[in-house]
């Protein structure tokens, strides 16, 4: 189906895509990595509890910690081998989650669910669900649960837009594993109750926006290059003109979004039994020697994934996890990925902005760029006095996307995204 153009959104930023580094770059498969660490939280939400003790002996695909609760999702072993201890440590996000530390034995055996032939809508929705399968555009929102909304839907929208900067992982999805993502949107539609297909393509990425003209099914939205285009309330407004409330969710409008990486992963799920323990990286930045897409497993060291890009170019000035709009600073490389882990990413000098912050101006750029029309400032005024009640009154963090816009386009360099960080945490934790 031919690409229409899609709408532009309020607000928003114009960063470098610095994409370069690794768009030309097809998936490699890391080898199993000498030990592998893997959270109980790999979801929004409670963590999983585990089922495995310390001595099991484990293969590809074994369930290792049970989901508590519906905002939960089931945890995997990533490797064959043996669990070797269970712990409380620090995460890469600053809050402690427990780890099962695997042991791989070096052998190479899964441990599957039956393929799926034909399935029902049910049959789909229960095996995202026993397959672990989460959000893979950023939070981490588990896809079970996005399929059974409240209110009834008439449109699938598949995230393709991938408007963080360097990251590069969807869009060698979308050259590699077209028809697998074209698969695994239409179980998800199945599973909605035979809802249209629509997938937003930013223009940036001309050949991913072919690959899918093919397909007469699905609807091809080519949207402007515009950071968050991502973000599901101004990807849904881009792609079909409808406006999603503050406060309320994209079913209210009748659409449910998904990211082309959840689309594989389903299509990996149904077909193969295959639960999610996996997934594509993009390690980037010019201070890595080999800037590459690979698909590791969960629960892989940093330091490991960067030894095999060959180690640092340079001495990083700063080092991300996930995009360097809405990732997170790492202290060091004794870090481990999750199912949601987008990006490793090694900035120079030049690229990683690392000024210290000067007294707010007053200059309001903040709130021109925010997609969400929230005011930041008063959000981070009121935050740094410990008055989050007014910080929410005023500046309304709560319906904030974290999408970093506000921080990007602050002359004064404001902790800007840290201070909303701060304040809804504290918010959660008064109720």
């Amino acid at each position: 189906m031919k690409a229409v153009n899609g709408k532009f959104f309020f607000g928003g930023v114009h960063p470098k895509d610095a994409k370069a580094l690794t768009s030309g770059c097809p998936i490699e498969v890391m080898p199993s990595p000498t030990v592998v660490k893997v959270s109980t939280l790999q979801s929004l939400g409670k963590p999983a509890v585990p089922v495995v003790e310390v001595g099991a002996t484990v293969k590809e695909g074994t369930l290792i910690a049970k989901a508590d609760g519906a905002i939960s999702s089931d945890v995997f072993a990533s490797v064959c081998g043996q669990v070797t201890e269970i712990k409380d440590e620090l995460g890469a996000g600053g809050a402690m989650e427990k780890f099962i530390v695997i042991t791989p034995d070096g052998k190479d055996e899964k441990d599957y669910l039956k393929p799926l032939t034909d399935p029902s809508a049910e049959e789909i929705k229960e095996r995202v669900k026993d397959c672990g399968i989460v959000g893979l555009g950023g939070a981490g929102f588990p896809t079970a649960v996005k399929l059974a909304p409240k209110t009834a839907v008439d449109t699938l929208v598949i995230n393709g837009a991938e408007c963080e900067p360097y990251l590069t992982r969807d869009h060698r999805l979308m050259l590699e594993k077209t028809d697998e993502v074209v698969r695994g949107a239409r179980y998800l539609a199945k599973a909605l109750g035979g809802v249209s297909i629509v997938i937003g393509i930013e223009s940036n990425k001309p050949d991913a926006i072919a690959a899918f003209e093919k397909y007469e099914d699905v609807k091809v939205v080519r949207l402007r290059k515009k950071y968050p285009m991502g973000g599901e309330k101004q990807l849904i407004y881009a792609t079909l003109g409808r406006k999603v409330g503050l406060g309320k969710l994209p079913a209210d409008s009748g659409v449910i979004v998904n990211n082309v990486g959840t689309c594989f992963a389903v299509c990996e799920a149904v077909e193969l039994g295959k639960p999610l323990y996996e997934g594509v990286v993009t390690v980037s930045g010019k201070a890595v020697k080999h800037p590459k897409n690979l698909l590791v497993k969960v629960g892989t060291p940093v330091s490991e994934i960067i030894d095999y890009c060959g180690g640092e170019a340079v001495t990083p000035k700063k080092v991300i996890n996930g995009g360097p709009m809405t990732g997170t600073a790492l202290a060091n490389y004794d870090n481990y990925t999750h199912k949601t882990t987008s990006g490793v990413l090694l900035l120079d000098e030049k690229e990683a902005a690392a000024e210290e912050p000067t007294p707010c101006l007053n200059c309001g750029m903040c709130a021109d760029v925010c997609p969400m029309h929230l005011m930041p400032m008063n959000t981070a005024f009121y935050s740094a006095a410990g008055d989050f009640e007014t910080a929410q009154k005023l500046g309304n963090a709560l319906s904030c996307i974290e999408c970093g816009a506000c921080e990007y386009i602050c002359p004064a360099k404001r902790p800007l995204i840290q201070a909303i960080r701060k304040t809804k945490a504290a918010l959660r934790n008064n109720k």
